[in-house]
């Protein structure tokens, strides 16, 4: 990730600032204490990762400021991304992720060199942080902890004690998220501990119930055999009873017979009886139809005075629905001639309202209007200064793009200048060293020859340590197969002694194998021979027993033997490395003359370049064209400032322009809107007027002098409709003698009908009863079988019960056989299921011991520490003048010779190997800084990223001046590998060494910055 382009807005104590990382190779952000160097990287680290160091987000948002936003430009992977971030007060925060296109595409936002962005955010805040960290493959933590050297971290690892520094390593490694697993592992091997008691005791409750299966095998044949037999019995006993139950049938039909003949009887004399009560009914209607006919003139009298008053009631019926319309009508006029003169009311009160209102505004605007000239003169004022801005404005936009080209050539010139120095101090260095080492070459020789007879030495107990680690292992497998056996005789002891016990009664000893009574010299020969087997196997368990005593005796004396080659051959790797230096050293002599006359060369080439300023000849050409150009632009930021405040204090003039410009234009409305209510007011004073002459109050008249007209009354309308209603009850009656007349001869031929139907139910009786007699006589000839049907059904009842309780239990014994066959399917399954518990169980403990700190975590940590050995030398080599050099050591003898786990840091310089805690301040921080780098090299090496930006944010308060050049030496040194460093600091002496600065400063409006160099 390198750094192009980042934009603050209200974040922190910055207000409005811009920085470009065009030419910023190596630079330092300087300034003091409180001024904002860190918020700079803080706001990067907010904008790519969502993270910073304040505890609540809503303080990264500048006081008095509503909304924050930060942009990060940067190129990955030969390509321009855009990150922007923004976040309002009390609100969630907004994530915009882009990437640059060329031209040809363009369709979005332009980059800082003129090329289109297109945005690639995805759908949420989340997930387009998940696609930023996809994209870069760094997250957070590993950025802090590999390219951003935070304050007060440099001497963490060295304070740490020995044990916890490996702890500090695996927390860098993000190795903690093996402790979950290990625990998790736990967990899953506890779990499978706790399953296999239970099944344990279910395997033996099930093994005990499928030993019964023999017994209940025998008794369900027995109970299948006696159900055959009893079935021939139950079959004759059946049809005895059919026999019987037909005969009682026979009897129960002819009961059945002549009780339906005795319902017929009953059902016949109750038909005659309701035929004899029809027939007087049908007398008693004729006798009163007759009566009816009798009174025929009367009712038609009274029926034609009835229909005179229905008459005379329709034709007041006529007056009252003419009535009821002119009613309607009146008040629907009366309706309509009110609403209207409402109405006009209405618009009478709002346009004099209206009117009010008008004239009041009108005086407010003339109040406005009195400052015109004075605004106007402002405003021309403010136009002029605004117009002078833009001027100034383009000249700026010239003049900053060169004056920061001008610094970046200087800048560059003087890196070239600083990197000639650099080199001819690094040849004197080298120089001085190839003299030593030439000198050094008879020694190294001899010293070659002694180690290689080491190296052969250390081989050989190598070799020698691989047969006693083989021998090792033969006998635990040996110890293995000996305690299985050993096992396996017990097993088989216990069994004897089971077999013992049960033939110590001679009388009552039965074979172990068939379960037969045994004999009694039969019962002798099988104890004797039983004991003979029982010592044969406790002898083998006593040679067993020796073997493994001797066993575990040769496998403690190989356990010794091997430690000690151990402890041998822990002097072969350093023995190997030192090998290889001499080797080194040996091979780099032989070149040595040729090299230091073709360093001679070179330092007297770059002697004659820094003389003659015969170095970096197009940029001193480009610089002098640039600084023309500035002084032909002639820009000045005062007056630009200047400009600035005159148009802050002249703004006012556009707002009260604005106002009055809508003062005029709403009074000409005003005044346009004025004659215009006027005049809708005397019309409507008018439209009031002619409502009286209108055609609505002409026909509410008419209707009036119609209602005059008619003369009706509704008293006299009623007192008819009463008389109609008294008048209507002959109106029944005169139905009653039309039914009359109709029915008269009906009812005569019914009469008859009735005495015909009567004659034929009498003879009908007559003949039932006959039938009761006959059936009567017929059912007292059948015997009572009453008692033999009982008694068989008892004996057929008996035999059933015995029979459904043989089956009953024939079932049962079915279904326990059919159970023992599920328990043997169970138990083979509990089995299986054992097994693989008892495995699993295994495993896990053995991975909670792998994913452990002492397994997998602590074998990551010793396979990194060579390398960041090697790495932290190589950095703190060029930080020292190679006068330090540290070594990691992981274990360390304790009581008893007992290697301890640990992490020591030796520190050695020209004097020897001394404590961490005796180096000064000086060169306790470049053992910090090293390590510290080393580190961040190595975490940046396992993310993936190639690490291309470098940010150290640490003091350096407690380096001298030769201290604080060895540490710009180095970071010079190490800059090619880098494409930005920025380094933090306040020190003024610090400051003046690096040739590119960004100088931060704080006042009231903020934090600025200034590139300078």
């Amino acid at each position: 990730m390198i750094p192009k382009q980042l934009t603050l807005q209200n974040f922190l104590s910055y207000q409005e600032v811009t920085l470009n990382f065009d030419g910023l190779h190596v630079a330092c952000v300087c300034g003091p204490n409180g001024a904002g160097k860190s918020s700079l990287l803080e706001a990067i680290a907010w904008c790519v990762w969502g993270q910073s160091r304040v505890s609540a987000e809503d303080d990264i948002i500048r006081q008095g400021a509503k909304e924050v936003q930060v942009s990060f430009c940067f190129e990955h992977n030969a390509q321009t991304y855009r990150i922007i971030r923004t976040r309002r007060r009390n609100q969630n925060s907004a994530l915009e992720f882009q990437i640059q296109q060329s031209p040809a595409g363009s369709d979005s936002t332009q980059g800082i060199d003129g090329s289109p962005f297109k945005t690639i955010t995805q759908k949420g805040t989340r997930a387009t942080q998940r696609y930023i960290l996809s994209q870069l493959k760094i997250d957070y933590e590993t950025f802090v902890n590999a390219a951003y050297l935070r304050q007060g971290r440099a001497d963490e690892f060295m304070l740490k004690r020995p044990g916890d520094r490996k702890q500090v390593l695996a927390d860098l490694l993000k190795l903690d998220h093996y402790d979950r697993l290990a625990e998790q592992a736990k967990e899953k091997a506890r779990g499978y501990q706790a399953q296999v008691q239970p099944l344990e005791a279910l395997f033996s409750q099930l093994t005990a119930q499928i030993e019964t299966q023999g017994q209940i095998q025998a008794d369900h044949e027995k109970l299948k055999s006696d159900l055959e037999k009893q079935q021939a019995t139950y079959q004759q006993q059946q049809a005895k009873l059919e026999a019987l139950n037909l005969r009682k049938q026979q009897k129960t039909h002819c009961s059945q017979q002549l009780a339906l003949a005795e319902q017929q009887l009953q059902h016949q004399r109750a038909t005659l009886h309701v035929s004899q009560v029809s027939l007087h009914q049908a007398q008693q209607a004729l006798q009163e139809c007759l009566s009816t006919l009798a009174q025929t003139d009367e009712v038609e009298q009274q029926q034609q005075r009835l229909s005179s008053l229905k008459r005379a009631e329709e034709e007041q019926a006529k007056q009252f629905q003419t009535y009821q319309e002119a009613q309607s009508q009146k008040f629907h006029y009366q309706q309509v001639l009110g609403d209207q003169q409402q109405q006009q009311q209405s618009q009478l009160n709002q346009h004099k309202a209206q009117l009010a209102d008008l004239h009041s505004q009108e005086q407010e605007l003339l109040k406005t209007l009195e400052r015109k000239t004075e605004i106007t003169q402002k405003q021309e004022d403010y136009r002029l200064a605004k117009k002078q801005l833009r001027q100034l404005d383009k000249m700026q936009s010239r003049y900053v793009p060169l004056q920061q080209r001008q610094q970046q050539l200087q800048s560059k010139i003087e890196q070239a200048h600083t990197r000639l120095v650099t080199r001819i101090e690094e040849l004197d260095n080298r120089h001085a060293q190839m003299e030593i080492q030439h000198t050094q070459a008879p020694q190294l020789r001899q010293a070659a020859v002694e180690v290689t007879h080491r190296i052969e030495y250390l081989e050989q107990r190598r070799t020698y340590r691989e047969a006693v680690r083989q021998k090792g292992i033969e006998r635990r497998s040996f110890m293995e197969r000996l305690q299985a056996n050993q096992v396996n005789y017990e097993i088989q002891l216990a069994q004897f002694d089971q077999t013992l016990k049960q033939l110590a009664d001679p009388d009552a000893a039965c074979c172990p194998l068939c379960e037969q009574t045994l004999e009694g010299k039969t019962w002798q020969e099988l104890r004797d021979r039983t004991h003979q087997e029982r010592d044969d196997i406790q002898n083998q368990i006593w040679v067993v027993r020796e073997q493994l005593a001797v066993c575990e005796s040769e496998i403690q004396t190989l356990r010794r033997e091997y430690r000690e080659l151990e402890e041998e051959l822990a002097k072969y790797a350093p023995v190997l490395e030192e090998r290889g230096q001499l080797k080194a050293k040996l091979a780099s002599t032989n070149t040595l003359q040729n090299r230091i006359q073709e360093m001679g060369s070179e330092r007297s080439q770059l002697e004659r370049c820094l003389q003659e300023n015969d170095y970096a000849e197009n940029l001193h050409e480009e610089l002098q064209q640039v600084e023309r150009q500035l002084a032909a632009i002639a820009y000045d930021d005062r007056d630009h400032a200047l400009v600035r405040a005159q148009i802050e204090r002249l703004r006012w003039s556009e707002i009260k322009y604005a106002e009055i410009r809508q003062a005029e234009h709403r009074l000409n409305k005003i005044r346009t809107q004025k004659p215009k209510v006027e005049r809708s007011l005397q019309d409507t004073l008018a439209a009031l007027e002619t409502i009286k002459t209108s055609e609505s109050y002409k026909a509410l008249q008419q209707i009036e002098d119609c209602l005059l007209t008619l003369n009706y009354s509704l008293a006299q309308h009623n007192q008819l409709r009463a008389q109609l209603r008294q008048a209507s009850l002959w109106d029944k009656r005169y139905q009653t003698l039309q039914q009359a007349r109709s029915q008269e001869k009906g009812l005569t031929q019914q009469l008859s009908n009735i005495l015909k139907i009567c004659e034929q139910q009498e003879t009908t009786q007559t003949e039932i009863e006959k039938n009761v007699s006959h059936l009567k006589q017929t059912f007292a000839e059948y015997p009572n079988l009453q008692a033999e049907i009982a008694a068989t059904e008892s004996s057929i009842a008996n035999y059933q019960a015995q029979r459904d309780r043989q089956l009953s239990q024939l079932g049962r014994l079915q279904q326990q056989l059919s159970q023992l066959e599920n328990l043997k399917t169970q138990r083979e399954k509990h089995q299986q299921r054992l097994s693989d518990l008892a495995h699993k169980y295994q495993v896990y403990k053995s991975l909670s011991t792998a994913f452990g700190r002492n397994g997998i975590q602590s074998l990551m940590v010793e396979n990194l520490l060579p390398q960041l050995e090697a790495e932290t030398n190589q950095i703190l080599g060029k930080l020292s003048d190679h006068q330090l050099h540290v070594q990691f050591v992981t274990q360390k003898s304790g009581r008893n010779n007992r290697k301890i786990d640990t992490l020591d840091i030796l520190i050695a310089d020209a004097r020897g190997t001394r404590p961490y805690e005796t180096y000064s301040g000086g060169e306790a921080f470049r053992v910090n800084f090293a390590i510290r780098l080393a580190i961040a090299r190595l975490l940046a090496l396992r993310s993936g990223m190639s690490l291309k930006m470098l940010i150290v944010d640490e003091g350096f308060g407690t380096q001298d001046r030769e201290g604080c050049d060895r540490l710009i030496a180095a970071i010079e040194a190490i800059a090619p590998d880098f494409a930005c460093i920025l380094t933090i600091t306040h020190m003024p002496h610090f400051r003046e060494a690096f040739q590119t600065r960004i100088d931060v400063t704080k006042d009231q409006d903020g934090s600025h910055i200034l590139i300078s160099g």
